[in-house]
């Protein structure tokens, strides 16, 4: 549940009332505000793209404007990728929501902890397990201790994290990544195919594109995250990064990330060639809180709103979708501070005040 917005922020969103200014000048103000280098927005229903801006630029301090084609980290945003491409699987019956870990790699299963015996592919997707919590801050296991390929090192690191003892101070959702990294092991297992191969036959299928890794790392000229100091982050080989890919290491233009998010407003409305509509529910609302990759609650009016953020250190994503509505509201950034996701709220805001039905 994401906190109210600070008083200073509710006064800036005041003129946006009064004054009726553009969205685009409001979103500009925000990011100087805030010392964002760059900021984007969508508003998309299940066919149209209402409005779509970039503002700013891919580095800080320098003239580099950033463009609808740029590639953003989206972190956390990640996760419902990758449960489309589960339920993609599961509707191809080439595994299931219940299919357990460890039905597909028994060899792992002796030296892992009891307590993760009966993981099923729904516990990983869903934050119902008590694996260990990670992230990309975690200092163990060390990079050098985990060698080989990147589907190699993806393997070691999974059987890393099935010998830790299970977390002990959660009854219901346990917010790790962790949980992602071996569902990411099922679905390569049961497709045979790489994550990136299964990520670029979705791309295929809804003509968008998906890359793994810091945008920067293999194009130096691709939008630079900055961390909490404002500083812009190298391009560099993070094996981190390829360890938690099927959490949250994917990088995707605004404008193809808006026609992901329209494909699913197509779904929830029935109108998915993939996959039914009773999928597309399930993903977003079939369980309390969280579901398949997306955070949901219900309005004062009774309508659905499933969202998530992503923060994977030098970028802040957020993406929310309004199913009655058939409204989603999507906004990039390439720093990560501790306001930026009140500048991220407030944008939002102000496209719901101009967009919402």
């Amino acid at each position: 549940m994401r906190t109210p917005l600070p008083a200073f922020l509710c006064c800036l969103l005041l003129p946006f009332t009064l004054k009726a200014q553009s969205l685009r000048l409001f979103a500009d103000s925000i990011r100087t505000a805030f010392h964002i280098p760059a900021l984007g927005y969508a508003v998309v229903s299940a066919d149209s793209i209402l409005e779509i801006q970039i503002l700013g630029n891919k580095k800080i301090n320098t003239p580099s404007p950033a463009t609808l084609q740029d590639q953003f980290r989206i972190g956390s945003n990640t996760k419902a990728i990758t449960c489309t491409m589960a339920a993609l699987l599961v509707q191809q019956s080439k595994l299931h929501w219940d299919t357990p870990f460890f039905s597909l790699f028994p060899d792992l299963k002796t030296k892992s902890h009891p307590a993760y015996y009966n993981l099923t592919l729904k516990e990983l997707l869903t934050f119902r397990n008590k694996l260990v919590r990670y992230t990309y801050t975690n200092p163990l296991p060390r990079p050098e201790n985990i060698t080989g390929n990147e589907a190699a090192q993806r393997r070691q690191f999974a059987a890393w994290l099935l010998q830790q003892p299970p977390v002990s101070d959660t009854n219901s959702l346990n917010y790790t990544n962790s949980g992602y990294v071996l569902a990411g092991l099922m679905l390569e297992k049961a497709a045979h195919k790489s994550y990136l191969q299964l990520l670029q036959q979705l791309g295929q299928q809804l003509g968008i594109h998906f890359g793994l890794g810091s945008p920067n790392a293999t194009d130096s000229t691709q939008p630079w995250g900055h961390n909490q100091q404002l500083l812009p982050e190298a391009p560099a080989n993070n094996p981190k990064l390829n360890w938690l890919q099927a959490a949250g290491n994917i990088h995707i233009s605004l404008q193809d990330y808006a026609r992901f998010i329209q494909f699913q407003l197509r779904g929830l409305a029935g109108r998915s060639p993939l996959l039914p509509a009773t999928i597309f529910e399930q993903l977003h609302y079939g369980l309390p809180t969280f579901a398949y990759g997306w955070f949901w609650k219900t309005n004062n009016k009774g309508e659905h709103i499933s969202w998530n953020t992503g923060t994977p250190g030098t970028f802040v994503t957020h993406v929310q979708l309004i199913r009655e509505q058939n409204r989603a509201y999507i906004v990039f950034t390439n720093v990560q501070q501790d306001n930026t996701e009140d500048a991220v709220e407030a944008v939002i805001k102000v496209m719901e005040k101009k967009y919402g039905q």
